[in-house]
């Protein structure tokens, strides 16, 4: 199992993410001899995940069943373990477009956290690019290294524990892009102007507050960056659902049309048709927002190296 290259076959020490629903997710780690319990019943490893196919439908002991996914990095995001804030794949898509990142980049992150913007970066740069990501903290850091060796990526990717504030990426001039997801960016400015290539390298920094981003850029400016600017992407969505209008009184016309709305020939419909015309309504699919909706994460900053 990979993480950037699909197998088929479900293995011994393979993660694997269980799906109960597009709202109930979870990933598990295949052991032989393990067992994982469900809303449904226990899933027995050795017996109902080990040599099936990756998208089998698996029966649990009280006789409910739940699929067994692929990880992917997007599955990933949505079920990983939290040890930081993370950036989800609103904010994900746009920075890995905007960095024009493809496979052969080579690129420079910090910090690491949850691995969630890591995994994609990967992902997008495999096979033969690669990630190297800074984390001060050095747990997050060990951690991290542990999973990307767990999710076949490891070579792939490098971690190192260290301030990239003070001790920058350890590498120089050879990366396309440089991504700084940390609480002051604008002391790791210049670090990430040597760790990109000559000309025309990429970066982004990930702020949540605009006083962090007022500063980023000035040191952007003062660094000879160009093309600076700044963006926020809002996710909003919209559920689809049956909702009921009044039929306008036009007149005698109207009325004769209005049975053109639905198919009287169908006896399913007969009975609505009269009722609905009884009632005065009639019935539309429609997208509806949501109520509460994910508003500000954070702001994205781009450059160029000139």
């Amino acid at each position: 199992m990979s993480f950037v290259e699909y197998g088929d076959i479900i293995k011994d020490g393979d993660t694997a993410i269980v799906f109960l629903g597009h709202d109930s997710m979870f990933p598990v780690k295949v052991q032989h001899g393990s067992v994982t319990q469900t809303k449904y019943g226990v899933i027995r490893h050795s017996t109902d995940l080990i040599g099936k196919k990756y998208g089998s439908k698996v029966t649990c002991s009280k006789g409910g069943w739940v699929f067994i996914l692929h990880p992917t990095p997007e599955l990933w995001t949505m079920n990983l373990p939290h040890r930081t804030q993370i950036l989800y794949s609103t904010d994900i898509s746009i920075i890995t477009m905007m960095l024009e990142l493809k496979p052969g980049s080579i690129v420079c992150e910090s910090g690491t956290g949850s691995g969630s913007l890591s995994h994609a970066l990967i992902r997008t740069v495999a096979p033969t690019g690669h990630l190297y990501t800074v984390e001060f903290h050095q747990q997050r850091a060990e951690k991290a290294r542990e999973e990307f060796r767990e999710h076949g990526v490891e070579h792939l990717v490098t971690v190192t524990n260290q301030d990239v504030c003070k001790n920058g990426f350890g590498v120089s001039n050879i990366a396309d892009a440089v991504f700084l997801d940390i609480p002051s960016p604008w002391e790791a400015i210049g670090h990430a102007k040597s760790a990109l290539k000559a000309e025309g390298g990429r970066i982004c920094s990930f702020s949540p507050c605009i006083e962090q981003v007022q500063r980023t850029c000035l040191a952007m400016e003062e660094y000879g960056f160009t093309e600076i600017n700044t963006l926020e992407i809002l996710l909003r969505v919209y559920n689809v659902r049956t909702i009921s209008l009044q039929i306008p009184d036009l007149g005698k016309a109207a009325e004769d049309n209005s049975s053109t709305v639905f198919d009287s020939s169908n006896p399913s419909n007969q009975g609505s048709l009269c009722t609905n015309l009884q009632q005065g309504t009639v019935q539309f699919k429609s997208g509806v927002p949501l109520r509460e909706m994910v508003g500000h994460t954070g702001y994205l900053t781009f450059a160029t190296k000139s």
